[in-house]
């Protein structure tokens, strides 16, 4: 029987855990996360484990309610000491989930705390953890660099005024990067009740009315050129379903006139304004050599009470189920066809996507960049250690795995970084597994080139940071 979570933790032979040793100490390119730019500005010491831990992390919340933990312990009034004791009851439950994995690995590495968390240690670990924030070295900053974080690339809607951004530019002192990602969805969700709101903050920002079509496309080129001077390297699209419409000119004004109103769109004016929408940006980012990421497969605020009661993100979204393939070739082809597909990173949500995807970004390879086009690693629902297995698999059967640009954080807690070493140590043993089959040579100095790359190396190339 093997000691938990060990320094040889999910490395079965000699050879993945010599390819972990080659790669474990490469930095980290946090190249999409949720992490505020704010939080990172201001770098202010948390008040307690259960802020760090707890505050807005939906991955827990969804277990704590499936644990039938009261809301008043999740999200609701009670005090941080009594939401800790009542994360740490759920987790010798946990078995088989990341999170126990995630949890007792930030314990670990952040804490030095050895010991399982349950309802019989949390007292203990409330303690010592506390004890240890106090002390210092908990900050945002001292957070992601004791982590060896070399770039952060936050998430930021076109309307943000990218502040923060600037001020942590301004620094010199905070050595890491941090960069702004455009992520535009609220400019393409035409038919949804946050549009015209959203309409209102980026007429702010960018400090003129919007009344056409061709208005707001001037205005989200104005903003683009923003994020480009904050350092912008990436772009971030959610979508459900993938649209694939074409609309011309007049049909698109139509549609925007209509949105202005207050008016229902049908799903046919909403789908041609993303995809022309879409099609636009893509041309936008291919001239200024930017990455766009597509996140397919997510059904979002499925409870509709508790959706009313707290908002998106809160652990209510599931997997969709929809198809991808047609539409999403037919967008990419578009772009393609017009000589601006930008670097493409593909996500699914639903595993049964992995081989669609992965044969997809085949397709639309160029000299460019090695793998333009990437199938994205395992996402949300599926960044554990079957989801990740089967999404490097995949990406090993149906293209060029040493191209692999990596894990992302997807996260909004400054304690979760060690999700890359998970990661790795699940990589190294995927490529070790081969090796000791007798499926690939053990040419340790090209395999360990590979596992680099694959944790750090080609995400900086990639991006070109």
């Amino acid at each position: 029987m093997k000691p938990f979570l060990d320094k040889d933790f999910l490395l079965s032979t000699d050879t993945a855990k010599a390819l972990f040793k080659a790669c474990e100490s490469e930095p980290i390119f946090d190249w999409h996360c949720h992490l505020s730019p704010k939080e990172i500005y201001e770098n202010k010491t948390p008040r307690d484990i259960a802020e760090l831990w707890l505050g807005g992390d939906h991955y827990k919340w969804r277990a704590m309610r499936g644990c039938g933990i009261h809301e008043e312990y999740i999200t609701g009034g009670a005090s941080p000491h009594e939401k800790f004791k009542a994360w740490a009851k759920c987790m010798p439950k946990l078995i088989g989930n990341p999170l126990y994995h995630w949890t007792h690995l930030e314990l670990q590495r952040y804490f030095g705390i050895t010991e399982p968390l349950s309802e019989k240690t949390a007292d203990a670990i409330w303690k010592k953890a506390n004890a240890m924030i106090a002390s210092g070295g908990f900050t945002p900053r001292e957070l992601i660099e004791k982590s060896n974080v070399r770039c952060v690339c936050t998430t930021d809607d076109p309307a943000d005024t990218l502040e923060y951004h600037e001020l942590i530019k301004k620094d010199a002192s905070f050595k890491t990067e941090v960069r702004p990602a455009f992520r535009p969805d609220k400019a393409l969700s035409v038919e949804a009740p946050t549009f015209l709101p959203w309409l209102c903050a980026l007429e702010k920002v960018y400090g003129k009315e919007i009344k056409s079509f061709s208005e707001l496309k001037a205005a989200l080129v104005s903003r683009i050129a923003r994020f480009e001077e904050m350092g912008c390297r990436a772009t971030d699209h959610a979508f459900n379903p993938v649209p694939f419409r074409r609309m011309n000119e007049n049909e698109l004004e139509a549609v925007f006139a209509k949105a202005l109103r207050g008016e229902a769109l049908s799903f046919e004016e909403a789908e041609g304004y993303k995809t022309e929408l879409l099609i636009f940006l893509a041309a936008e980012y291919h001239k200024r050599g930017w990455a766009m990421e597509l996140h397919m497969g997510a059904m979002r605020n499925n409870n509709a009470a508790m959706f009313a009661r707290l908002g998106p993100d809160t652990g209510y979204d599931s997997i969709a189920d929809d198809c991808v393939a047609f539409k999403l070739s037919r967008l990419l082809d578009a772009m393609n066809s017009d000589g601006a597909l930008p670097k493409t990173i593909l996500f699914t949500l639903n595993p049964k996507d992995n081989q669609v995807l992965g044969s997809m970004t085949g397709t639309f390879q160029s000299d460019e960049a090695a793998s333009k086009i990437q199938f994205g690693t395992a996402w949300w629902f599926n960044d554990n250690i079957s989801g990740m297995r089967a999404q490097i698999d995949a990406l090993a059967n149906t293209g060029v795995l040493s191209n692999f640009i990596g894990m992302v954080t997807d996260s909004r807690s400054f304690l979760s970084y060690p999700r890359h070493e998970y990661f790795r140590r699940i990589l190294c043993e995927y490529i070790g597994c081969l090796v000791e089959n007798g499926e690939y040579p053990c040419d340790m100095e090209t395999l360990s080139d590979i596992v680099k790359g694959i944790s750090f190396g080609n995400a900086k190339e990639y991006f070109g940071i």
